[in-house]
């Protein structure tokens, strides 16, 4: 890991300290990252300290027993799983709610291993209730079926019909 070290003063109006964070931030993996106030009257300043590296130098952020979908799946099937989530994301986001609320990982994985196309097939997958169901099929349901007959959807024998 490498790391590199960011002062953004207090008392300026200056945004290029802070500007230059962003710029980092948004075009390096962050594998961690500490911040400290440091108080100095006019010389105050917020401290970053920034640890990065490449992608495979990445600790694995799974939680122990959670599955990496991204091994699991093959890689059509788990673009799929990705934009249900980006979708998942979205819902939770507008509903104020935890992302899970909406549906599991694992209930999306189902999603698009069974190849769901229809409401019963969502009611089928353990987990989801009737609530469930009628608040959100709908969505995942006009998701689920253009992504599984757009080209990016097809390329794995498992994602076809």
């Amino acid at each position: 890991m490498r790391y590199a070290t960011f002062r953004i003063p207090v008392h300026t109006n200056a945004d290029g300290p802070a500007e230059e964070l962003n710029r980092f931030l948004s075009s390096n993996r962050i594998l961690s990252a500490q911040r400290e106030f440091l108080a100095d009257g006019e010389g105050s300043a917020w401290c970053f300290l920034v640890g990065y590296g490449a992608l495979e130098e990445a600790p694995s952020r799974a939680k122990a027993g959670t599955k990496d979908y991204r091994q699991v799946l093959a890689p059509a099937q788990f673009q799929i799983y990705a934009r249900l989530r980006s979708l998942r994301k979205e819902i939770a986001l507008r509903e104020a709610v935890a992302p899970y609320i909406v549906f599991t990982n694992e209930q999306l994985a189902t999603m698009v291993t069974e190849q769901v196309r229809d409401k019963a097939g969502i009611a089928a997958i353990p987990g989801i209730g009737p609530a469930r169901l009628e608040k959100y099929a709908a969505e995942f349901l006009t998701a689920l079926v253009d992504l599984q007959t757009s080209p990016e959807g097809k390329g794995d024998p498992r994602n076809e019909a």
